[in-house]
């Protein structure tokens, strides 16, 4: 497999803070890499270098294959309020679309109005600024994908997508011949898209092959091994600290050498590697709860001439674990909102019903938007217990920084350190997996599988939810909830069963139903003639279907061929699918 990029020699840091130093590495053709670090420790500032959007302290070197297209997503996608999703895109490619031809550009445009089509975007005119948040973000990866580009970086691509959105890019990744380089905390998401994970860790960055299980087993043996060589060097230590201990004239110049090594050694014998972890078994696992926690009883809410609750009856038991998901857009934070008794002071919307919460109830809420922090605090004037603020991965050369240069990452883990620290009963958790690294995430789950309370979780990431709620609360659009008992995994798998079921030939779905005449009736002269001719049809239509497929994939079109190709494919598999269907329920009877 070629080269596509060759790293050497990159560093960076931001004051005294050094992210990564020297290092370098190759990625291949094909590579569907992983990486994978603590938040704050350079991953998208190694991303943004790549991709030329930041340069590296030491200079170094980064080479990418001749004449090979590359595409950037970032976190924050920059777009115009004012333009449509078709535009935006055509807007944010520009730079792209001003290399190719006439033919090229349509092709392009016709590949980014399937993407908007595929992610569910619905009108290609809606206004950018009419979006949510997963709707911009699937706007961003609409951009992305449409360059047909030979080597992805992508930094956080599912975060605020819904799981449709994650389950069609993770199809589409996952089959498609090309190279990346992601930053990712979905576990289910990196397990099926990569096969190579890669970190960096104490500024140097390590490769491993295969899936997420095999990488914490070799990252493990890799650190003891480093501890173990730690462990030899303490010995050696000890023997040339006699040494240096002796009378001064045993180290005269001419040993100038050994004691330039004895401060290298002294230097490596503190350098121990531990699995860096957010211990929060010392954390108060909850104030009692008494047997009522939030009743619910006929609740509606209407905002803005949206219904987001309709008639809505469940009372939430003590040491439940609920998850919430859905659709981006359907109301699952308004929902939690109106649990905890958070209405818009301006417009508090029309909200009938009854919401009754128990006298004992403390809830810790982690919203998705976080909290306004005073960026001039430090991060002990934020939170002023030491040791909580160490298991939570800000060591003590951490605490006079101020909230302004911790990452986005960290700040979301100082922000989860405030919520869980004030001991609540009931935790309710809006997107946490948004921002935190995986390591955080591990260790937070483990915490939350012992937390002593009632757990309510809005989450598109699959993982997580398997392991934590019992089942879940399912927002279905106008205010409309289901409950399903059971985990994520297997809502998905019953859903995917659910649709199989409904493309099923019509004869599977309808032979239990015929009456016995039904069953016995016989094709009249009519139907056989119109059964003959409809076989004639679909064999006619099945070999210009194919024909067109074949031109579509060869690029043989001009720019208006393939656009009038494209209306004519999608016209076929519609009167294909009516023909079929109609000799389907002919050849019942035949």
């Amino acid at each position: 497999m070629p080269s596509y990029l060759q790293i050497e020699n990159i560093s960076k840091s931001y004051g005294h803070k050094v992210l990564f130093e020297g290092i370098g590495f190759n990625i291949n053709e094909g590579d569907k890499i992983a990486l994978i670090a603590p938040n704050g420790t350079g991953k998208t500032s190694l991303l943004r270098i790549l991709a030329g959007k930041d340069s590296s302290d030491s200079g170094g070197k980064i080479t990418f294959l001749k004449d090979i297209r590359i595409s950037f997503l970032e976190q924050e996608f920059d777009y115009d309020p004012q333009n449509g999703i078709l535009s935006q895109i055509l807007q944010s490619s520009r730079a792209l679309l001003s290399t190719m031809d006439e033919d090229h550009r349509y092709a392009f445009e016709l590949r980014a109005r399937q993407f908007i089509s595929s992610f569910s975007l619905g009108d290609p005119s809606r206004r950018m600024k009419e979006l949510s948040g997963g709707e911009i973000k699937r706007v961003a990866l609409c951009t992305m994908l449409s360059t047909e580009a030979d080597f992805y970086i992508m930094d956080e691509p599912t975060n605020h997508l819904d799981i449709e959105a994650i389950e069609y890019l993770e199809g589409y990744l996952s089959h498609a011949r090309t190279t990346l380089l992601m930053v990712t905390h979905d576990r289910y998401f990196l397990d099926r898209v990569c096969n190579t994970v890669m970190e960096l860790d104490h500024g140097s960055v390590y490769i491993y092959k295969g899936d997420y299980e095999n990488y914490l087993e070799k990252r493990t043996e890799r650190i003891e091994n480093y501890n173990a060589q730690t462990d030899k060097v303490r010995n050696i230590l000890r023997r040339e600290l006699e040494w240096m201990r002796s009378t001064p004239c045993a180290r005269s110049g001419k040993a100038k050498y050994r004691k330039d090594a004895f401060y290298a050694l002294k230097e490596r014998s503190e350098d121990v590697h531990r699995i860096q972890q957010v211990s929060l078994s010392e954390l108060p696992t909850g104030a009692r709860l008494g047997s009522k926690v939030i009743n619910c009883k006929d609740v509606s809410f209407h905002y803005g001439g949206k219904c987001y609750l309709d008639h809505f009856t469940y009372n939430f038991a003590r040491y439940e674990r609920v998850g919430i998901v859905g659709g981006n857009g359907e109301g699952k934070t308004t929902f939690v909102n109106l649990l905890v008794g958070e209405m818009h002071p301006e417009d508090p919307g029309i909200l009938t019903g009854e919401i009754d919460r128990g006298e004992s109830l403390s809830i810790g809420y982690y919203r998705q938007r976080g909290i306004d922090f005073d960026e001039d605090q430090t991060v002990l004037e934020t939170v002023s217990d030491t040791h909580l603020l160490s298991r939570f991965l800000f060591p003590h050369e951490m605490l006079s920084n101020k909230v302004s240069t911790l990452s986005g990452g960290e700040k979301r883990r100082l922000y989860l350190l405030t919520v869980l620290s004030k001991n609540p009963n009931l935790l309710i958790l809006d997107e946490p997996t948004n921002d935190l690294d995986i390591m955080t995430l591990n260790i937070l789950e483990e915490y939350l599988r012992e937390f002593k309370g009632s757990l309510i979780i809005i989450s598109h990431d699959r993982h997580f939810m398997d392991r934590l709620v019992d089942h879940l609360l399912i927002f279905t659009g106008d205010g409309k909830i289901k409950d399903f008992v059971g985990k994520f995994s297997e809502y998905r798998e019953y859903i995917r069963e659910q649709k199989a079921a409904r493309k099923a030939p019509l004869q599977e779905q309808k032979k239990d139903t015929r009456t016995p005449r039904e069953a016995k009736r016989r094709l009249s002269f009519k139907e056989k003639r119109e059964m003959e001719q409809l076989e004639k049809d679909i064999e006619a239509l099945t070999e210009e279907k194919e024909a067109l497929q074949e031109g579509l994939s060869t690029g043989a079109f001009s720019g208006e061929e393939l656009l009038r190709a494209s209306q004519r494919y999608s016209a076929l598999s519609d009167e294909l699918d009516g023909k079929e269907l109609r000799w389907l329920e002919l050849s019942e009877l035949a």
